[in-house]
Order: structure tokens, then C-alpha cells, then sequence
């Protein structure tokens, strides 16, 4: 497993946790808002474990640093940066891993979002259109690679993970949405799913 982060060290604890439970993984740090070194992350991961069968693309930025608008008070570069953040990044990293798996004619590419990028909510105007555009993006995505052998799918999660979120928000666990993610991956039958409580 190929992990992709800014955080050196935060990355390497997951490495050293992956590594307790058997699984082997490395670290790849790179910030998804530098293309450059987004591609080259993946080109890297690609060498070290002679491939990517999955990728799975879920930038988020810390609560705390995002101004969030409602839909009358958002100005373009409210948006703009969530675009570089969300679609731009993921277009970047599917351009990395694309060109292999049309080779192989197989993969998965897993793109996850927030749940206002399919059902909007008025406090997170900025974040659910950046979102509501990756949204469509990865929804056109799966058209042309229809029957290429890669399966394109949207994951939209609709609670906080973990604890921390804000009062009265749903709230799950990692564990109780990664089967979901499993379940795109293996049976490749839909093109979407959203994780709600």
C-alpha cells in the first residue's frame, strides 16, 4: 500500500501501523496542490510495488483551516482553492496512473468526496460546489472507460469520521465505511455510493 500525504510523519505512523497488522506499505510524501510532485508520488509507488491496481483520492483540508461560505456570500477564490484541492488533484494523479492501467486494461479508480457534493448544504456553498464538480467529473470519467476494464467510482460521505465533528453532527468510524470502498473495488457494478447515517 502506497500512502501520499504532506505529513512525513504522520504518514510514517501509518506505515509502522499497516506494518503491525501485516501489510506492507510505504510513504510517499507530496502535497496533491503541486501536480508535480503529486505525479511523481505515484510514479514512484509505481516503482516500488510494480504497479497501481487502485487508486483511491480523498484530499481533505483540516476543518479548522477552512473558511467556509453560504451560497450568496462565496467569491471565486472562496471556490478556487477548494477546485485546486479537490478536482484539479485528481485529475493530476488520474493522469499519473491512467496510461498503466489502459495498458493492463484493469484498475480502480476511487474518488471520495463529502455528501454535499450530491445533496448541497447552504453553510458549505464553497466546499459542495468544488465537490459537486469532481462529483461530475469522475461521473464522466466512468462514461469513457466504460468497458475499458477500469472501474471509475464516486464515494460520497455524508457524516463526520471519527470524533470531533461538530455537535449534532452523524458521526461513524473508519472501519464502518471501508467496506463500501471494498465493494466498489470487487464488484465494479456501480458508479456511485453515498455513506449516510
Amino acid at each position: 500500500m502506497a500512502l501520499i500525504a504532506r505529513n512525513r510523519a504522520k504518514l510514517d505512523g501509518l506505515v509502522g501501523r499497516l506494518a503491525a497488522e501485516g501489510i506492507t506499505a510505504a510513504a510517499f510524501p507530496a502535497d496533491v496542490l503541486d501536480h508535480d510532485a503529486l505525479t511523481q508520488a505515484l510514479k514512484d509507488a509505481a516503482t516500488l510495488f510494480g504497479g497501481i491496481d487502485v487508486l483511491e483520492h480523498s484530499p481533505a483540508p483540516s476543518i479548522d483551516t477552512v473558511a467556509l461560505t453560504f451560497p450568496s456570500q462565496t467569491n471565486p477564490s472562496d471556490v478556487q482553492w477548494l477546485i485546486d484541492l479537490l478536482l484539479y488533484s485528481a485529475i493530476a494523479a488520474t493522469q499519473a496512473v491512467l496510461p498503466a492501467m489502459r495498458e493492463a486494461g484493469a484498475g480502480t479508480l476511487l474518488f471520495t468526496n463529502g455528501g454535499g457534493s450530491v445533496d448541497p448544504h447552504p453553510m458549505l456553498a464553497n466546499a459542495n460546489a468544488a465537490q459537486g464538480a469532481l462529483r461530475n467529473w469522475v461521473l464522466n470519467l466512468r462514461k469513457e472507460l466504460d468497458g475499458t476494464g477500469i472501474q471509475v467510482a464516486h464515494v460520497a460521505i455524508d457524516v463526520w469520521i471519527g470524533g470531533g465533528g461538530p455537535p449534532g453532527a452523524p458521526t461513524a468510524e473508519a472501519e464502518e465505511i471501508a467496506p463500501l470502498y471494498w465493494d466498489l473495488h470487487t464488484r465494479r457494478d456501480q458508479a456511485e455510493r453515498v455513506f449516510t447515517r
